[in-house]
C-alpha cells in the first residue's frame, strides 16, 4: 500500500464530531403546563361569570318562616332585575339600611312598590286601600302603622310578621340596596329545589 492510500485510510478512520445542540424541554412537560394554564383561565372565567349573575346566601333568622327556615342556603339571581323592576311578592336579598359594607344581607319579601301606600291594620297588610291575600304568613299582624313610598322606595316584610326586623321597623328600602331575587334552595338536600313564588294582580285603590 503506498503512502497516499495510507493517508486516505487514516483520515476516513477518524470520527467526525456532530454539531452540539441545546438540551430540549420534554414535549410532555410543555403540554402539561399549557393544559394547566388553560384550566386555570377557564376556572377564573367561570367563577367571574357565576359571581356576576348569581350569589349564595344563608338564612340566618326565623323572620321568613314558614317559607324559609334558619340554616337554609339559597341561590339568588343578581340578573333578575337588570331588565325589569322588582315585583310584589318576590323574595329578595338586600343590603341593610345602615350603610355598613360588612353588614350581613337580609332576606325579606317585597310587599310595597314605589308610590304605594302601605297600611298595617286589622291584622293584615293593605296596599292602596286593598287588603292583599297572603297565604304564606305565619299569622295575623300584631302591629298597626302606615307608610307612603317614594318614587325609588320599596317596602319589605318577613313572612314571620311579628318576629321580623323589616320595613315596619326600619322603613322603606331604596332600589340600590336590592342585591337580587332568591330563586333556589340548595341546602338542606331534602328541600333541594325551587320554593313557592307569589305574584299579585295589579292593585287599585278603593274609591
Amino acid at each position: 500500500m503506498n503512502t497516499l492510500q495510507t493517508q486516505i485510510l487514516d483520515k476516513s478512520a477518524v470520527p467526525t464530531a456532530s454539531p452540539t445542540r441545546a438540551p430540549e424541554e420534554p414535549a410532555s412537560l410543555k403540554m402539561l403546563v399549557g393544559d394547566l394554564l388553560e384550566t386555570l383561565l377557564l376556572a377564573a372565567v367561570l367563577f367571574l361569570i357565576i359571581n356576576t349573575f348569581t350569589g349564595r346566601y344563608q338564612v340566618l333568622s326565623v323572620s321568613m318562616e314558614p317559607t324559609l327556615h334558619e340554616g337554609q342556603y339559597l341561590l339568588i339571581s343578581k340578573a333578575s332585575y337588570w331588565f325589569h323592576e322588582p315585583e310584589r311578592g318576590d323574595i329578595l336579598v338586600v343590603k341593610p339600611l345602615n350603610g355598613d359594607k360588612n353588614s350581613i344581607p337580609l332576606i325579606k319579601r317585597l310587599i310595597g312598590l314605589p308610590g304605594d301606600t302601605v297600611e298595617a291594620r286589622d291584622g293584615r297588610i293593605w296596599i292602596n286601600g286593598v287588603a292583599i291575600n297572603e297565604t304564606y304568613v305565619s299569622g295575623p299582624l300584631a302591629y298597626a302603622d302606615r307608610w307612603t313610598l317614594g318614587p325609588d322606595e320599596y317596602f319589605l316584610l318577613g313572612d314571620n310578621r311579628n318576629n321580623s326586623s323589616d320595613s315596619h321597623a326600619w322603613g322603606p328600602l331604596p332600589r340600590e340596596n336590592i342585591i337580587g331575587k332568591a330563586v333556589f334552595r340548595y341546602w338542606p338536600l331534602e328541600l333541594f329545589g325551587t320554593f313557592p313564588q307569589y305574584a299579585f294582580a295589579e292593585l287599585e285603590a278603593t274609591p
